[in-house]
């Protein structure tokens, strides 16, 4: 049975973020509350009902003191109440499971209720019998405190979902064209205002920054603890909190066109979205629901007509067979997973877009990264330094070159220069044309060259090392100061920090990691054995990376293929899971099944580990649900009574209601398991 027929949670399509959150929310603590109220009325009559209860009163020996005419009738009144108002949720709940024909838990719980409250009517009118008014009042109280308890659960379980919202402030300080700050409500925003954010202040809206130099924390929208620098250029999201700067920044983007709400958006629809796993709930539930009925009135029979018992007794069994096999908690088992799944990697910039896939990926057998911009920086930087002057070290090399390149825009001198720790000025710079640069710097003339300089010049580089690294396919160019070679400077697409480390976690998750790049074979070998991939593909144009993906799938591997989103779209889409990686604040990746804000290869093994711990939770929750039944339908059936042991209605929902529990709690567990990962 699905979470939004038993618990009310009903997934509303998103408009604005705050909007919609602020209802979904007010409708959880509305039914919380609901529950809340409907139990403490109820246990307030219940009181008198026990007082009244004639089988209650012989058993405390109190029934000649509290005997008065007609207190059979006050205590059905008083019952009445409890079965009306208290009940009220679980006989709504009994028309609703039968107008969508899917009987279910409510369905169990109203007939139980009926029945008792039906027969013990009967009694109190006339008939030969025994009431069951104090059991029935005792039933519903327990189903209403388990309720009340399980709904303060799926609440928590969207917690992260509600901190996401509360990120955005309530109003900006946008810039008017003669630059006076007028304070604004979030909603007057537009694309293109530009607003003002001071330290320490929230951001209203994605935008990129006009002025100003700060660090952001972005913490709860991306995962990323450590502050990211923000200068003029840069994009920013709303919500994250600025620094100790100020800053201008112009709106890009508002309302649901914002990153944070295409975040809440796609967790919706992720936690809205039916898996494999909750269908075999269901149908499982469905099924309980249908057993629970037929045992119901096996055990009344047999009870009657075999063992000769009264109908009372029967019908007591009856009820208690009906109230402990409630497919609550099987109904719950998947549906609390997910929530809590969805929202805990959406809290750490791992997005799920198809709930599907998510759980195919804990069966990955093999994964293909894109190189460059994924395994790599996609920016070049210095990879080796060869001095060939022993009087000379490799940061002294670097800060001659990097001192020369500082001037020049190409893309091999800002890698320099980015490498170097240290610059000085120069004096007389001047570019070689296809060649290089040179300038003076510390009154020495230094020449930074490519290989067909020295050609052109007839200098002959001899050293093996620096034949290694050519062979490598990294890019080498030459240091000369005063007309004398002093060494070189090898340079490649720097591989990510994490890559190495992701990948050795991946290849102990027993994954095969393998490598597609549009490189030729020397760059993409001393990529792939720089950070211990098992396979590569070199060479591999952009159109062909589907067909290499479909490739390892013809081995028999489940296949997951990780990439930019943009580039890599058609292997994505081939990939049995595609996860685009490095999106930012891009997250409608359309052919990506699940979406990484950040450019880190380590998210891709935490989303892996997630759906595998996710999985595991659901088993769990699977087992427990269908074993509690398992032994609690012959107890409730009275067994065991040959050897004293019975269970009334009001044990049997206690036990119920207990399974709920422990369900919902287990499936909370997940946040720990992912903490400790």
């Amino acid at each position: 049975m699905e979470l939004g027929n038993d618990s009310h949670m009903v997934h509303k399509p998103h408009k604005q973020a705050g909007h919609s959150e602020h209802e979904h929310t007010s409708h959880h603590e509305h039914m919380v509350g609901d529950f809340r109220k409907r139990f403490y009325i109820s246990l307030v009559f219940t009181i008198p009902i026990f007082i009244l209860s004639p089988m209650l009163q012989a058993l405390v020996g109190i029934g000649d003191f509290l005997r008065f005419s007609g207190d059979v009738y006050v205590l059905f009144a008083f019952s009445s109440v409890v079965f009306f108002y208290g009940g009220y949720p679980f006989l709504k709940g009994l028309i609703d499971e039968l107008k969508s024909m899917q009987p279910g838990m409510m369905t169990l719980i109203a007939v139980a209720i009926t029945t008792a409250y039906g027969y013990s009517s009967v009694v109190v009118f006339g008939l030969a019998g025994k009431m069951f008014f104090w059991e029935l009042a005792s039933l519903i109280d327990i189903m209403l405190l388990g309720h009340w308890i399980e709904m303060k659960s799926v609440m928590g379980a969207s917690r992260a979902l509600e901190e996401l919202a509360k990120l955005m402030p309530s109003d900006a300080h946008k810039l008017a064209p003669n630059g006076s700050v007028e304070d604004v409500p979030l909603e007057e925003l537009r694309s293109g205002d530009k607003v003002l954010v001071r330290p320490g202040e929230k951001i209203p809206a994605d935008g990129d920054v006009l002025e100003g130099h700060t660090s952001v924390s972005e913490a709860m929208l991306t995962g990323e603890s450590k502050p990211v620098t923000k200068k003029s250029g840069d994009s920013v999201i709303g919500g994250s909190i600025n620094g100790e700067g100020s800053m201008t920044v112009e709106v890009k983007k508002t309302g649901s066109d914002s990153f944070l709400a295409q975040v809440i958006s796609l967790v919706r629809e992720a936690q809205g979205s039916k898996s494999k796993t909750q269908n075999l709930a269901n149908r499982a539930a469905l099924w309980l629901t249908m057993i629970a009925l037929g045992v119901g009135a096996i055990t009344l029979f047999v009870w009657l007509a075999i063992m000769n018992q009264d109908f009372a007794f029967a019908l007591e069994r009856t009820v208690t067979v009906m109230v402990i096999t409630c497919p609550h908690a099987l109904g719950l088992a998947v549906p609390l997973v997910v929530a809590v799944s969805t929202a805990l990697s959406a809290s750490n910039g791992l997005l799920i877009r198809n709930r599907t896939a998510f759980e195919q990926a804990r069966n990955i057998q093999a994964i293909i990264f894109d190189k460059t911009g994924t395994l790599t920086m996609g920016e070049f930087g210095v990879t080796d330094t060869v001095v060939l002057d022993s009087h000379l070290g490799e940061n002294e090399l670097l800060k001659y070159a990097a001192s020369v390149e500082v001037h020049s825009e190409h893309p091999i001198a800002r890698g320099i220069v980015s490498s170097s720790k240290e610059t000085v000025s120069v004096e007389g710079f001047k570019a070689i044309p296809g060649k290089g640069a040179e300038g003076i710097v510390i009154g020495r003339k230094v020449s930074v060259v490519s290989p067909g300089y020295l050609r052109e010049h007839n200098i002959d580089v001899s050293d093996d090392r620096i034949k290694n690294l050519a062979g490598q396919g990294k890019t080498v160019i030459f240091v000369m100061i005063d007309g004398e070679l002093k060494g070189a400077i090898a340079l490649a697409d720097i591989v990510r920090p994490e890559s190495k480390d992701a990948i050795k976690k991946l290849k102990a998750m027993g994954i095969k990691c393998m490598m597609l790049t549009g490189d030729n074979k020397q760059v993409a070998q001393w990529v792939s054995e720089e950070i211990g991939l098992d396979e590569y593909f070199a060479d591999v144009l952009p159109h062909e990376k589907a067909a290499k993906v479909k490739q390892v799938q013809s081995r028999g591997l489940v296949v997951a293929m990780t990439g930019d989103g943009v580039n890599d779209a058609p292997a994505l889409a081939q990939a049995d899971v595609g996860i685009a990686i490095g999106a930012g604040t891009d997250v409608a990746v359309e052919t990506a099944d699940i979406v990484l804000v950040r450019s880190n290869p380590l998210d891709a093994v935490a989303i892996i580990g997630l759906a595998r711990a996710t999985y595991r939770k659901m088993v769990q929750n699977l087992w427990w649900a269908t074993g509690y039944n398992a032994f609690a339908i012959p107890l409730a059936a009275g067994v065991l009574y040959s050897y004293g042991v019975i269970l009334s209605p009001a044990a049997g929902a206690v036990l119920m209601s207990l399974s709920t529990v422990i369900v919902a709690i287990n499936a909370r567990l997940l946040r720990f398991v992912r903490e400790k990962k």
